[in-house]
């Protein structure tokens, strides 16, 4: 993994090497997860299963929302249950009070200190919830708040763009999904082998050099893949001050459609599996149109000249998201540093953001 930079600075005060070295470190903190993190998820499943919650709710902001997404997909595809993603404010700034009794209220965040997710997950178990955070700080105001708590394990994380306690984030999900719906965590066991492998892919630096002077990208996805399409612009934008915009696939072709030509990049996510069968006609269109398309997953789905980020083949599209991200991530961060920027320290942003 190259860091673009003409810095004369030491590595360790070069423009992006936080970021990229959180980035490096995703293969361990998936193994350290699967190899030691795996009891807590099947102790909660079995709190919950007793429970028997008849619908979920998600809360959570920026990064962490994408998380949450990704788990609406899998709770509503494997378990079969309604899923909403919660509206904070309903019960903070207008102190709304729903009937909970019989629902999950899973909060997510990495640092566990946003105020309007502490008050309202609080609030959601005085309203009978049964309340669950998901953070990577198990000393933090929304543990305390909530009545019981999952810990991602991903370590410090000293750069604002959040890059290893999202992909901490999906998998300690996917685990508990797994776990509540009765599975095993045997179809992850590759997850570190196939993060080390998408991270050691430099095609990413030449990409970057394309896209250097663009000033809007798009992003889609469909399924499991449309949180990648959200989380990917989101560090986009946060990292090179760049116009990302992303859409699910389904969405693109409608209004969105319009503002497609040659001139702006779109990438889109497109796995093995349904999601990546459901984006063909997506491609299709693109390609009529003349879009400058960058393809992350399936080589096969590429258009002709058309760049392609590949992932490892015959992994399990519920769990691709995880290494979608990864390229991603990388493209942030080479393209701000491409761009004179340092995505270590993002202007007017802070590692915990405070909302009420």
């Amino acid at each position: 993994m190259t860091i673009i930079s003409d810095s004369p600075a030491p590595m360790e005060a070069a423009p992006g090497f936080l970021m990229a070295s959180e980035i490096g470190e995703q293969p361990q903190v998936l193994a350290g997860l699967l190899d030691s993190g795996l009891h807590q998820f099947s102790a909660m499943a079995h709190i919950i299963k007793k429970a028997a919650p008849r619908f979920v709710l998600l809360a959570a902001r920026g990064t962490s929302d994408h998380a949450a997404l990704y788990a609406k997909y899998l709770i509503e595809i494997k378990l079969g249950l309604p899923v909403g993603l919660a509206s904070p404010s309903t019960l903070t700034a207008y102190g709304a009070a729903p009937t909970l009794d019989g629902v999950l209220w899973l909060a997510v965040s990495q640092s566990g200190g946003s105020p309007d997710l502490v008050e309202s997950t609080a609030a959601a178990r005085r309203l009978g919830a049964l309340t669950v955070a998901v953070t990577n700080s198990p000393d933090s105001p929304l543990a305390g708040a909530a009545e019981h708590h999952l810990d991602i394990q991903a370590g410090k994380e000293s750069a604002v763009a959040a890059t290893k306690s999202y992909t901490a984030q999906l998998l300690a999900l996917w685990l508990l999904i797994e776990a509540w719906g009765g599975g095993s965590a045997d179809d992850a066991r590759r997850l570190p082998e196939w993060a080390a492998t998408v991270l050691e892919d430099d095609a990413v630096v030449d990409i970057a050099g394309k896209y250097r002077f663009a000033d809007r990208i798009i992003t889609t996805g469909r399924g499991y893949s449309y949180p990648t399409a959200r989380e990917g612009a989101l560090k986009l934008m946060e990292t090179s001050y760049l116009p990302a915009q992303a859409f699910s696939g389904a969405d693109l072709l409608h209004g969105p459609f319009a503002m497609i030509d040659s001139q702006h990049p779109v990438v889109a996510v497109v796995p093995e599996g349904i999601g990546g069968a459901a984006m063909r006609p997506v491609l299709e269109r693109l390609a009529d149109r003349g879009a400058h398309v960058c393809v992350v997953g399936d080589p096969a789905a590429a258009l002709r000249d058309g760049l392609v980020l590949p992932l490892p083949t015959g992994v399990p599209e519920e769990l691709s998201p995880i290494l979608q991200i990864l390229p991603l991530q990388l493209l942030a961060l080479q393209l701000s540093v491409a761009r004179g920027n340092d995505p270590d320290a993002p202007r007017g942003l802070l590692k915990v953001t405070q909302t009420w």
